[in-house]
């Protein structure tokens, strides 16, 4: 019985995974699971999955056969009148159930779905777990770790040498000082890790709309990301004129104004980079979301220039969005199109609405650096 009950709850969790293939880009483009999202798990609204259920009746009331009553009567009466006083409709209702699903499962689904390769890895210097590894025998130990072969050669040496080992009759009986056991050593493990550093214009022409498809993508670059790194640093920079780095809560809801100059949320990031993620240690993936409106030429030059000299070098890969946005010209792209088209780490996406995110996190993660 036990075992029926798992075969049935993995089966269920399968069609739960099917659905959510199914409805993936719907669910993304609705941002609906980032609002969802608990610690580890997020809660997928599915609708159209039946969960039988055993509804128990009243303990005063007889049972069916009990009682008085003839065949055709109901076999209970409502003491409060009539029931469904209400006009009967023709729509079917509504069935939906939440169901738990971790945001590894979901990274999972989301790189089948996009065919998303692993990243290669690199550095594996400053983020370390332990690892226990077995290095010789000794004459102390738990029962578990005991040498058998280790064990019975000392106890076939003893008995030799007592004389007490019977070639005919070969009964080999370890005691006490017969006994070796494995012993172990506990050694740090270098792991991958990599830094996000999330950079997002937040001048007028940025509106809510905008940021909110900028904060579902984040989910789910951080979400693909985890899965590929034991360790991740996550950094948010928001500029206008001006850059400053805020926390995760002030990145998606911060409400600014002003012109826009793209080269000061560039140099912090060099800046954070070369101060705290040295290149050869660490995978460094920076992401920019913006309408492409900038300041001016000039600004866009010195953008390009700090790309080139600052920020390519170092990174995994530099990843550019551009959010649709009816008071942005959307020059930006254009331009680094124009300047920086032959560079390999450069990743560009445009991203219209919500349902061009999915796209863009195709284009960002697609090739696996």
């Amino acid at each position: 019985m036990h075992l029926k009950i798992h075969q049935d709850h993995a089966r269920f969790r399968q069609i739960v995974k099917g659905r959510v293939r199914q409805e993936l880009r719907k669910f993304i483009a609705s941002g609906e699971l980032i609002g969802r999202e608990g610690d580890k798990t997020v809660s997928i609204p599915v609708p159209r999955i039946d969960i039988p259920r055993l509804k128990y009746g009243d303990r005063n009331q007889g049972g069916v056969g009990q009682g008085e009553g003839e065949v055709g009567d109901p076999l209970s009466q409502s003491d409060e009148g009539e029931v469904g006083q209400g006009e009967a409709g023709d729509q079917e209702g509504q069935h939906v159930l939440e169901v738990d699903v971790s945001i590894e499962e979901l990274a999972e689904i989301l790189g089948e779905e996009l065919e998303l390769p692993n990243i290669e890895e690199k550095g594996k210097e400053r983020v370390v777990s332990t690892k226990d590894r077995y290095v010789g025998i000794r004459r102390v130990g738990p029962e578990s770790l005991k040498h058998f072969k280790r064990t019975y050669r000392e106890a076939l040496k003893r008995q030799i040498a007592a004389g007490a080992y019977d070639p005919k009759r070969p009964v080999i009986v370890p005691v006490r000082e017969d006994k070796r056991f494995r012993s172990w050593r506990t050694e740090p493990v270098h792991e991958a890790n990599a830094v996000i550093v999330y950079m997002m214009d937040v001048s007028g022409s940025m509106g809510e709309e905008q940021k909110e498809i900028v904060r579902i993508e984040s989910f789910w670059i951080d979400a693909w990301l985890s899965t590929q790194y034991k360790g991740i640093d996550t950094r948010f920079v928001i500029h206008d004129a001006t850059a400053r780095e805020v926390d995760r809560e002030t990145f998606f809801h911060t409400r600014e104004s002003g012109g826009t100059m793209i080269s000061s949320a560039y140099k912090l990031c060099a800046d954070l980079v070369d101060h705290d993620y040295p290149a050869a240690e660490w995978n460094i993936y920076p992401f920019h979301f913006s309408d492409g409106d900038n300041w001016s030429t000039d600004d866009t030059k010195v953008s390009i220039e700090i790309l080139e000299q600052r920020l390519l070098p170092v990174s995994n890969m530099f990843c550019y969005g551009q959010v649709h946005s009816p008071y942005g010209s959307g020059q930006f792209i254009k331009d680094l199109l124009a300047k920086l088209s032959g560079e390999e780490k450069l990743v560009l996406s445009e991203i219209p609405d919500r349902d061009g995110i999915v796209d863009s996190i195709k284009t960002f993660l697609g090739k696996g650096r």
